[in-house]
């Protein structure tokens, strides 16, 4: 009822949480935590003051807020809050902010159902910063020390 995805359309999210690279955005190799609902990976997209922000998605396809189910928002949702505590210990970053859009109007861009969870800094601009495409080997040593920490979690 919700939902804008155009017709033919595949989901570069659904790709890298079934083991696909997409070529120009992301690749397996950004992948930071993958669980059996719930996929964090890092942005190909970055504002200057606030490299290498998470994306979390479900590992199901689902398009937006409207229908996300109960179980599939707690996984997505416990593995934001998990990706800020990471962020803290492993940036050591001063905040952190999360966003989530739904719809076109809403600037949805990908139908694929994700929040944003960014490391902020104090007079980091986050909001009024623009936006640069990255390269993987800029975005390694980010995904493998988010990697490392998430793999001491659950070596505990």
């Amino acid at each position: 009822m919700y939902n804008h995805a155009p017709a033919g359309y595949v989901c570069p999210f659904c790709r890298l949480a079934h083991g696909q690279d997409n070529p120009g955005w992301n690749q397996q190799s950004d992948v930071i935590y993958r669980g059996a609902q719930a996929l964090a990976f890092i942005a190909p997209l970055w504002w200057e003051q606030n490299p290498a922000h998470a994306i979390i998605i479900p590992v199901p396809h689902i398009e937006n807020l409207y229908d996300l189910t109960a179980d599939l928002a707690l996984a997505v949702h416990e593995l934001t809050r998990q990706m800020a505590l990471a962020f803290k210990q492993v940036y050591g970053c001063a905040g952190t902010s999360t966003r989530q859009h739904n719809e076109p109007a809403g600037n949805q861009e990908v139908f694929h159902y994700h929040v944003h969870v960014f490391p902020r800094y104090d007079g980091d601009n986050l909001y009024g910063a623009a936006r640069r495409m990255t390269t993987g080997a800029e975005r390694a040593p980010y995904a493998a020390r988010l990697r490392a920490y998430f793999a001491g979690l659950t070596a505990q």
